[in-house]
């Protein structure tokens, strides 16, 4: 799967990441198969475990933006505001169309993000722009936390009356508690400004500083976990930056495989392998439609814009959120599993295509020439060879012109 003749060194870095995280997967299943393991996500426990994954997770995201990630602030801003909801909907009228049910819009919500750790990696050997590379970075950076808390939010208004004996972590179908919980989650974001501006100001020692900060840092998490305030965190990291190396990113990746292994530890029993292909092709195609269409700019050339419409990927924040719904939400993570799998699937085998983009004109010619076939002469009378004729040569006269001139936008 990771050869190299098929799979560039980005890909490539995506094709390990999904295989170790299925290993992760699979290894919760076998305990929970071997273990005769059950009422995990009815425990304390499970409830304080996932919010603190998702909190470092959320943090992580925030903190990992760049400066020069938000230059095109007015795209980004639209990418996160209506282009997040215009994807969430998109899913969300294809499941009801095929499956109605109030967990539909949650479901759709929960995998509309872009996770930002994978296109990190992928981005580093990418053969965007460096615009474009800005663009997904601060789309999948901001778009994180936002999903995430939607989800979580939205989820107690959509399913409200489908189950009397859970709530989704800690939130009641009051709006009272949750405007009071985003004013705490405001004064949380002000006093951990003020933390950092203090420190900053105490004139510490390089070392002294370091420390300090760190342990702050644990504490504000701590505090957050407990009281719930997941958009404080999120807050908090574009800001709150001690130096921490490499340190948040094992972090991360422990976060990320963790999560992994208890979606595994979950999924015994059960698998909703229909729904979970819709709600993925759903996706993804909702990144195509949106990314491609509606939120690349007008100037960005062919390359960039196709490799932003193939940019869906899910990753630690969609699974978290299929933890967090799973106590209210039984089919969250028989239908998330299966759906984060194909997004990936497609994301990484449709960007191989993609690297290869100035073969597919004579592809594309050779299909539509080809003679004799069953199919040449159904894809003549259909005009199918006509459009392939036509795409080929748009496609080839768009490459030629980035090749003979500059691609940034």
């Amino acid at each position: 799967m990771s050869s190299p003749t098929f799979f560039s060194s980005p890909l490539r870095s995506s094709v390990w990441r999904l295989s170790t995280a299925l290993g992760a997967a699979a290894t919760g299943l076998f305990v929970a198969w071997a273990g005769d393991v059950k009422g995990v996500s009815a425990s304390p426990v499970y409830l304080v475990a996932v919010t603190a994954l998702l909190a470092v997770g959320l943090y992580g995201s925030a903190s990992g933006i760049p400066a020069e990630a938000i230059r095109d602030v007015r795209r980004v801003v639209v990418a996160v505001t209506v282009g997040v909801l215009l994807k969430a909907l998109l899913i969300a009228a294809v499941m009801l169309a095929f499956f109605p049910n109030p967990a539909s819009l949650v479901l759709g919500v929960a995998v509309a993000q872009i996770d930002p750790l994978s296109v990190a990696a992928m981005l580093g050997h990418s053969q965007m722009t460096g615009r474009a590379k800005a663009l997904l970075l601060a789309w999948a950076s901001f778009d994180d936390p936002i999903t995430a808390l939607l989800t979580i939010y939205l989820s107690v208004f959509a399913l409200r009356g489908m189950t009397a004996d859970h709530a989704v972590v800690r939130l009641r179908p009051d709006l009272g508690p949750y405007l009071l919980n985003l004013g705490i989650n405001i004064l949380f974001v002000v006093a951990a400004w003020l933390l950092w501006r203090l420190l900053k100001a105490l004139g510490l020692s390089r070392r002294t500083f370091g420390a300090v900060s760190v342990a702050t840092l644990v504490l504000l998490v701590v505090f957050a976990v407990w009281q719930f305030l997941m958009l404080g965190v999120a807050l908090v990291g574009l800001f709150y930056r001690p130096p921490l190396g490499r340190v948040l990113d094992r972090l991360i990746n422990g976060a990320f495989y963790l999560a992994a292994f208890a979606l595994g530890l979950l999924l015994v029993g059960e698998v909703r392998l229909v729904q979970g292909l819709t709600l993925g092709v759903a996706a993804f195609l909702s990144q195509v439609i949106v990314g491609g269409v509606l939120i690349a700019p007008r100037r960005m050339g062919v390359t960039d814009r196709v490799y932003l419409a193939l940019g869906q990927q899910n990753g630690i924040t969609a699974i978290l959120l299929a933890l967090s719904l799973q106590p209210v939400l039984p089919e969250a993570i028989p239908i998330v599993a299966p759906a984060i799998l194909v997004i990936n699937v497609l994301h990484i085998v449709s960007n191989a295509v993609w690297d290869r983009r100035e073969e597919i004109p004579r592809w594309l010619r050779r299909r539509g020439s080809a003679e004799g076939t069953a199919f040449a002469k159904v894809a003549r009378v259909t005009g199918v060879t006509h459009v392939t004729e036509r795409a080929s040569e748009r496609l080839e006269t768009a490459l030629d012109r980035e090749t003979s001139g500059s691609r940034e936008w």
